[in-house]
């Protein structure tokens, strides 16, 4: 069973509750048909509920999505246009056209692209077809978040002190800065998800952050006008989801607290917000209605707030109109699936509950795992998923993907590849189960943040719910230190390596340095009747050699970089389909490992940690060698992406720090800048190229025409 089923599993004994949600087949009169306005693991999600109700759906796709997850699990699919979503999914007129061709009642939009559009609203009603969503009039006056500001404080709803004007000129925006004072929070009026948003943290910072928020905004949204806030440091993120009908009801779902953080877009939530009291929760869920109510507000929204962290006092911040990414989390504490409530309000039905019957019950947490390197400032990444294994669903585990083994994670796109959502009885119970789970998650191919999320839930401060907006950064020491490697770790992995060759999984090559059985090697020695031989491996920048003695069949003695003693280790390797199980026994110390064998390298998944070996190459080692003359005579790109920008051209004179070229990808946009001095002697790329991760795109030569 999935956990659509499963959802009222931890209030079924609840006598609170007597009625049971979601249980029975719903049929919505209206709706029997729609089409998803979407991609990717929401257009999933949204399936799942549909499949559960009897309605079919119809799902869009683009050239770099057409062998997609939500293409092969929708009833129908129909082609929208290219890749890049100015030319599929957010192209209106051909989204509904699509959706009458289909003969769809309904548009679901899920979260952004068209979600929060005022226009596809407007559109979708003059064709006669049901947006799964608020009015058009409540998206834009929530929409705008200048409006949307001004509403509030009519409502006499808490809004933090800015500056939420029409004029967007130059000069009225400097004035209005310097009475802020800084630091200051210049925030797109449109959109969301950290888009548009920067921080100026001194007066001659205020200029380029502007720019830079303006440009990005434009690009996200199709606007460039942003406002103006007093950033408050390291505050707390609280969200509250609201639902309301067509009948005037209203009713709240509880908190969730968004404070963990990075590029102001949410990795970690969890519901309800720790260390709340329940006075305070009745005053944020309260406050949430009447901010819904003052835009007579139909449908799943959510009303967010900046709280501080100390005091508990809270400011309005914005209102999403739309289901959230975290939503899931809501429903595991609350067991209401927000997407049929969804479908009913749509329908034209009253909310299914009261106030007073929805019930709290225990504590959810999501992570978010994307395809990026949190090392190399959450740079995002693209490529093929080579393996990827995510946990077993059950009643207490949630996976939501929107990507296969061998998908490829898309430049065009955002970089999430799932959420895993879990729950349990408190909030000690659910850390204990995400940590676990976490390890679960077995992903090769791209870099993702996986292992960096476990080290949140690891620290002290994250589990005593000692949580801000600046967390990450406050503990930034102590996440992204440098781990060492064990050298049981060595020790496995060599020990993989070897009991590899005897499944023989990989024909290896006859270059030196090849792993080969010992008792085949007709090249080797004996020291003292013990065959002997030597590997070479990276893992991480650090390069490690292993001597291994054959001292009997499948037991063998081991050092590492010719120190420490000698260890004794064995073990067997079991195949299970494309996965290798090896149990070892290293100097007594037994323990189970998963191993994935990709080309020559071996990746090792152990209980709270992925290790790579990679064999070294020649290619390899040329670029490690020659790493530091490369960087200081060229600009190569930091992420695969699209060149946005080129600011300057050959013979060009830059001096370090000037901006060179802009790339853009999974929603983001990256301003590269010159490490030093020096002249522009080639420009390798155009504007509209897609460039990988790693491309040289600009050669430089000092001003005596010679390379540094």
């Amino acid at each position: 069973m999935n956990w659509l089923k499963k959802l009222d599993f931890f209030f079924r004994n609840d006598s609170l509750c007597s009625r049971k949600f979601s249980g029975a087949m719903v049929h919505c009169a209206k709706i029997d048909k729609i089409l998803i306005a979407n991609r990717g693991e929401i257009a999933c999600r949204i399936i799942k509920t549909t499949k559960k109700l009897g309605i079919k759906t119809v799902a869009i796709y683009s050239d770099a999505d057409k062998n997609s997850l939500h293409v092969e699990c929708a009833d129908e699919a129909y082609y929208i246009g290219s890749a890049p979503s100015a030319e599929s999914y957010l192209k209106q007129d051909a989204i509904i056209t699509t959706a009458q061709k289909a003969q769809c009642q309904a548009i679901h939009p899920g979260y952004g692209f068209l979600s929060e559009n005022t226009e596809f609203a407007e559109s979708c009603q003059k064709q006669n077809i049901i947006f799964i969503g608020p009015s058009a009039k409540a998206i834009r006056e929530m929409g705008i978040k200048s409006t949307s500001k001004n509403i509030m404080i009519k409502a006499g709803v808490p809004v933090i002190r800015g500056y939420h004007g029409y004029d967007q000129s130059d000069s009225t925006l400097v004035k209005e800065a310097t009475n802020l004072g800084f630091p200051l929070l210049i925030k797109a009026v449109r959109g969301g998800g950290g888009k548009g948003m920067r921080i100026a943290w001194r007066e001659e910072e205020f200029f380029q952050a502007l720019e830079s928020a303006r440009t990005e905004s434009l690009k996200a949204f199709g606007d460039s006008s942003i406002l103006l806030e007093q950033y408050i440091t390291r505050p707390r993120h609280i969200e509250v989801q609201i639902f309301a009908d067509t009948y005037g009801n209203v009713v709240h779902l509880f908190e969730r607290d968004c404070s963990i953080q990075r590029r102001h877009q949410k990795v970690i939530e969890e519901a309800p917000a720790p260390g709340i009291t329940q006075k305070l929760r009745e005053e944020l869920g309260a406050t949430a209605v009447r901010a819904a109510k003052a835009v007579n507000y139909v449908g799943a929204g959510t009303i967010e707030f900046i709280m501080d962290q100390h005091t508990h006092s809270f400011h309005f911040m914005e209102m999403n109109t739309r289901l959230q990414v975290e939503h899931p989390i809501t429903e595991m504490i609350t067991g209401i699936d927000l997407v049929e409530w969804q479908l009913k309000i749509a329908s034209g039905e009253e909310l299914p509950l009261k106030q007073k019957d929805i019930k709290l019950k225990g504590h959810s947490f999501e992570s978010r795992i994307y395809s990026e390197n949190p090392n190399d400032r959450f740079l995002p990444g693209a490529g093929k998923l080579e393996y990827l294994t995510l946990p077993l669903e059950s009643e207490n585990v949630r996976v939501e993907t929107g990507v296969r083994q061998n998908d490829e994670v898309s430049v065009y796109y955002d970089p999430l590849i799932a959420k895993l959502v879990i729950w349990g009885k408190d909030r000690k119970e659910a850390l204990n189960i995400m940590k676990c789970k976490l390890s679960e998650c077995n992903i090769i191919g791209v870099d993702t943040n996986v292992e960096f999320i476990k080290d949140i839930f690891k620290h002290p401060r994250f589990q005593n719910a000692a949580v801000h907006t600046g967390f990450i950064e406050e503990h930034c020491t102590s996440l992204f230190s440098e781990i060492p490697v064990p050298v049981q770790i060595i020790a496995k992995g060599s020990l993989g390596l070897i009991l590899c060759e005897k499944l023989d999984l990989t024909r290896f090559s006859t270059r030196a340095d090849s792993l080969l059985h010992p008792f085949t090697i007709k090249t080797g020695f004996r020291l003292n009747h013990t065959l002997c031989r030597r590997i070479h491996f990276f893992v991480g920048s650090k390069k490690f050699f292993v001597d291994v003695k054959y001292v009997k069949k499948d037991s063998y003695a081991m050092r590492i970089n010719n120190s420490g003693p000698w260890r004794k280790v064995t073990g067997l390797l079991k195949k299970k389909e494309f996965v290798l199980e090896l149990k070892s026994d290293i100097d007594g110390v037994i323990e189970k490992t998963r191993l994935v064998k990709i080309k020559n390298d071996l990746h090792m998944f152990t209980h709270d940690r992925k290790w790579s070996l990679l064999m070294p190459h020649t290619e390899f080692c040329d670029y490690v060698s020659n790493q530091t003359y490369i960087e200081s005579t060229a600009t190569i790109s930091p992420m695969s992406g699209i060149v946005d920008k080129i600011l300057v051209k050959k013979g060009d004179n830059v001096t370090a720090g000037d901006q060179l070229l802009v790339v853009i990808a999974m929603k983001m946009e990256y301003s590269i800048a010159a490490t030093s001095n020096g002249v522009v002697e080639d420009i390798l790329c155009n504007v509209g190229d897609y460039v990988p991760k790693s491309k040289l795109l600009i050669k430089f030569r000092n001003n005596e025409d010679t390379y540094r």
